[in-house]
């Protein structure tokens, strides 16, 4: 691959970037410590316990059994002792385990939900620039990647108690052998160093390419019904086996480097360790007596010393998924993309409808300007069309009024006021938003009107219903209001959709209407409906709508024509035709298409 299109997830985590990443989910886990606190004194108790387990051994087989004292009371009295022993391990390692999985569970929910927040906090540009597969793989698989990351930290506390009661009770049983058991340590601690380097950019590239197959995933399931429509099938799929067959490949490199560097090089230090052992006590017992139980407990000592670290070795890929998984998290935690703020202490209400712009300019990237010096006004109870060419600037408007996004220079007043000082839960009460294609969610039609509000009543539900003139199709379905909607609405038609959503605006009472080519997608059954029921829903209401028909908007009060982000022409329907200018030829070529 080209290093200037080499993504950054190719390179490996430094050191010091790790550890700002372990601090920071650290802090995830603050609210849940006193799980993680009894969790570390069990972990310490069961180092204890492996401390005395041997011992017991040791002096069975060195003060008894070697020297013949051994009788069915003292066999009894050590089995007894040793099982007692092993079963208050048990209960500790069952604590020790419980306490900790049950703080780290907590701790992925937890995260889950704060992350969740934040992206409900990201403006929309955000979501432009971002894949939904991407989103959707760091809220699931990246902060699933947490339970087994923390499982690492278990496993290293375990260790660690361990390792030092290990060692310090071979180094009380023989100095020397102890201290001779130290040369493998820095091998090993290069071995670590070497792994974590290699591992972390093979990682960061198994991450990358999951996300990448999760998006085509997601792309996939969305559009099925155009790829099938257009039999793009063959294409999908080859495109899917090439981003399937990548992922493939880094999980194999995954693999290798596990198999490799993980549990056969602590193995294999642990049989060294163990020659060193037998060695060092075989030359011992040329020359003077060497007790068995001596060398059980010695031997007993180093297994306890290594078997953890093999398992934090296990556990260590874990890890270095984690801390990959972490920083992908932490990007959306740190991403300041945020939505629009209002001014501190807003607090206006919304009472008339009045909308003006004045010299308002917008970009959604600070360099390419959407929106130039735009100035209009909306009087209470007006309809403003809004009309142009495919990207003139009709939406930017409306996602600059919405505050979805934040505009340049210029203002934006509603009833005389900044549009920021008026809250944004006011303004979302009192801005009712009708886009070109509703987005139904899974449930009922009941639901989808009242949008899961349920301040909301019934009757409010079907008096909406009815006002739009949706009731009529509505009322033929066996379960009326109770019907199912399956996901986005596919069992009902572009106008049945259209209707609800109309239901569904009217249902909040709003002062403001803001219609997104509303009428763009609707079938000639339903039109006339729609067209009733916009007509009820303008009344008394200030209107701004998006028109793709211009003869749906013939009565509007004011017309305004957009073209590369200005207002080239205004005016009613009568005083535009008679301009001759742009909307004049717009109309002729929609009434030859006719």
């Amino acid at each position: 691959m080209d290093k200037q299109h080499e993504s950054v997830w190719a390179h490996s985590i430094p050191w010091k970037e790790q550890l700002q990443i372990i601090k920071r989910l650290f802090s995830f886990a603050k609210p849940f410590r006193w799980y993680f606190y009894f969790s570390i004194i069990f972990a310490a108790a069961v180092s204890v316990i492996n401390i005395l387990l041997p011992r017991i051994i040791q002096r069975f087989m060195d003060k008894y059994l070697a020297l013949g004292k051994a009788n069915e009371t003292i066999i009894w009295f050590f089995a007894g002792l040793y099982f007692c022993g092993m079963l208050f391990k048990a209960i500790t390692q069952f604590a020790q385990t419980y306490l900790y999985s049950m703080g780290a569970e907590y701790m992925l929910e937890d995260t889950r939900r704060i992350l969740f927040k934040k992206l409900h906090t990201l403006g929309m540009r955000y979501f432009d620039q971002v894949p939904s597969g991407s989103i959707l793989s760091r809220l699931t698989n990246d902060t699933m990647a947490f339970q087994t990351f923390w499982q690492l930290f278990s496993s290293l506390i375990v260790a660690t108690f361990a390792m030092l009661s290990a060692f310090v009770a071979m180094f009380l049983t023989d100095k020397v052998i102890a201290l001779w058991l130290l040369v493998f340590l820095p091998f090993l601690g290069v071995t670590i160093w070497y792994y974590q380097k290699y591992s972390s950019k093979v990682y960061r590239q198994m991450r990358e390419k999951l996300s990448v197959l999760n998006n085509k995933l997601a792309e996939s399931i969305t559009g099925i019904t155009v790829i099938q429509d257009f039999r793009q099938e063959r294409r999908i799929n080859h495109e899917f086996e090439d981003v399937n067959g990548e992922y493939y490949q880094t999980r194999k490199a995954m693999i290798r480097v596990n198999s490799l560097l993980l549990s056969p090089i602590v193995h294999l230090f642990y049989a060294l360790g163990t020659v060193v052992v037998l060695g060092i006590f075989g030359v011992h017992g040329l020359h003077s007596y060497v007790a068995a139980g001596v060398v059980y407990a010695f031997v007993t000592y180093l297994e306890n010393f290594y078997n953890p670290l093999s398992e934090v070795m296990e556990y260590f890929s874990d890890f270095q998924d984690g801390i990959v998984a972490g920083s992908r998290v932490l990007r959306i935690m740190d991403d300041q993309t945020l939505a629009p703020t209002q001014n501190e202490n807003a607090s206006a209400q919304l009472e008339f409808g009045k909308i003006e712009f004045r010299h308002v300019s917008f970009s959604y990237d600070g360099k390419h300007q959407i929106l130039k010096d735009v100035s209009f006004v909306a009087h209470p109870g007006e309809t403003v069309a809004l009309v142009g060419q495919t990207g003139s600037g009709k939406t930017s408007i409306i996602n600059v009024l919405m505050r979805f996004y934040e505009f340049g220079t210029g203002e934006v007043l509603i009833d005389d006021r900044d549009i920021r000082d008026f809250p944004l839960e006011e303004l979302r009460a009192k801005i009712g938003l009708v886009l070109q294609e509703p987005y139904m969610f899974y449930g009922t039609i009941k639901s989808n009107i009242r949008m899961f509000n349920q301040n909301i009543s019934d009757a409010q539900v079907k008096k909406a219903a009815q006002f739009v003139n949706a009731d009529r199709f509505i009322e033929a379905l066996p379960d009326r209001y109770d019907a199912q909607v399956i996901e986005r609405g596919a069992s009902y038609s572009s106008g049945q959709k259209q209707l609800i959503a109309f239901a569904r605006t009217v249902a909040t009472d709003p002062k403001i209407l803001i219609l997104d080519e509303a009428t763009s997608n609707i079938d000639t059954e339903t039109e006339k409906m729609i067209q009733e029921g916009l007509e009820k829903m303008e009344r008394g209401r200030t209107t701004i709508a998006i028109a793709h028909r211009l003869s749906t908007i013939q009565n509007a009060d004011q017309i305004l024509v957009l073209n590369q982000g200005q207002i080239i022409e205004r005016g009613t329907n009568n005083e535009l035709l008679r301009q001759h200018g742009m909307y004049y030829d717009m109309i002729k070529k929609q009434n030859a298409a006719h």
